[in-house]
């Protein structure tokens, strides 16, 4: 008798931890009659933007004003590279400018010059015009004369020869005002050359501000440092990471397998905690979701058309936006890690973002 109630405690007990095993494997799983409408995530860590400072040029470090996880503000200087050799190509770019400048205002000066020489030549043309008309009327009333015995050969040699010397006259001015001319187009066509050779001056002056300004690197917006990496005295070059700048404004990234994807939409809300944060939660909104799973955005992709093939459950991102005015949000920073839940049967409360 008592044999046969151990026997049947021991079957009662087995038939007890084997029911219990298959309710934890269902509650583990999520399955009928433990499923729920909250999903959850431990792949989950807050983001932000980490933002690398670098040089635009080469020089020695001079100063390194700022340290590590300093808050910073827009504008403020953070290193300085020696500035005397852009400062020296600053003053030549400017020497530079002045004499294309000078180059330009002499061009305009001879123009000036060149108008009035035209003004002188054409003066001389219209003396020479009227002197070859005279002796060509002289020329005309003594060649009759000469004709009928009137007057000497002699007289009518004089007028002839005045009269070919005030044409030759009249030709020389005519091509007098002709150079003139084409001395004013010259002119004006050099002035072109020299017009652009100032603009190239003036970019010349500007490209060499911007560098001397570039000596001066000043903190992007508003954050906190990383660690700085520049040193007094250092040579750095075009594209050395110097220090980071993180600003204030990050958000979470959870990666949920595609089989909990079904109910999410968004604007949903979403509640998440910080493992830095014990005993704490943060609100949030669904923001956008991922374009493609994580698998897809690897460097090595799985090739699943080779050897043998084991369904594995893919994760999307899910960017979730985190509500303002939250007091424990101040004390995030991007790679905390996080545990995201989602009620799927909530109504979306913040428009799409597109």
């Amino acid at each position: 008798m008592i044999a046969k109630f151990f026997k049947s405690t021991t079957t009662l007990l087995a038939c007890l931890v084997g029911l219990a095993g298959v309710f934890l494997v269902l509650y583990a799983w999520r399955l009928p009659p433990f499923s729920s409408a909250i999903e959850t995530t431990d792949n989950a860590y807050v983001r932000g933007q980490v933002v690398v400072i670098s040089p635009q040029l080469a020089g020695y470090v001079v100063e390194v004003a700022v340290q590590d996880y300093q808050p910073v503000k827009a504008g403020q200087m953070l290193v300085r590279i020696d500035d005397r050799i852009f400062e020296q190509r600053h003053q030549q770019a400017r020497a530079t400018l002045a004499a294309q400048q000078a180059a330009l205002a002499n061009s305009e000066q001879k123009r000036r010059s060149d108008e009035a020489r035209i003004k002188s030549s054409q003066a001389q043309v219209d003396s020479a015009q009227a002197a070859f008309t005279a002796a060509e009327a002289n020329w005309g009333r003594i060649e009759p004369l000469l004709q009928r015995g009137v007057t000497t050969q002699s007289q009518a040699d004089q007028s002839r020869s005045a009269r070919d010397q005030a044409a030759a006259a009249l030709s020389q001015a005519q091509a007098a005002l002709e150079v003139s001319r084409q001395d004013l187009a010259a002119t004006i066509v050099s002035r072109q050359s020299l017009e652009a050779a100032v603009e190239g001056a003036e970019a010349a002056v500007h490209l060499a501000e911007i560098d001397l300004q570039n000596t001066r690197i000043v903190a992007p917006e508003d954050g906190r440092l990383g660690e700085v990496g520049a040193r007094l005295g250092q040579y750095v070059s075009a594209g050395t990471q110097l220090l980071t700048v993180v600003p204030k404004r990050f958000w979470v990234v959870a990666n949920f397998k595609e089989t909990q994807l079904a109910g999410m939409k968004v604007g949903q809300p979403a509640t998440f905690a910080v493992d830095a944060l014990p005993d704490e939660s943060l609100r949030g909104h669904i923001e956008r979701f991922s374009p493609a799973t994580g698998s897809e955005f690897s460097v090595l992709k799985a090739d699943n058309a080779t050897g043998n093939f084991t369904k594995v459950a893919q994760r999307l991102p899910v960017r979730i936006a985190i509500d303002p005015g939250q007091e424990l949000a101040n004390r995030l920073a991007p790679g905390m890690s996080v545990v995201v839940s989602i009620d799927t049967t909530a109504s979306a409360e913040r428009p799409v973002m597109q």
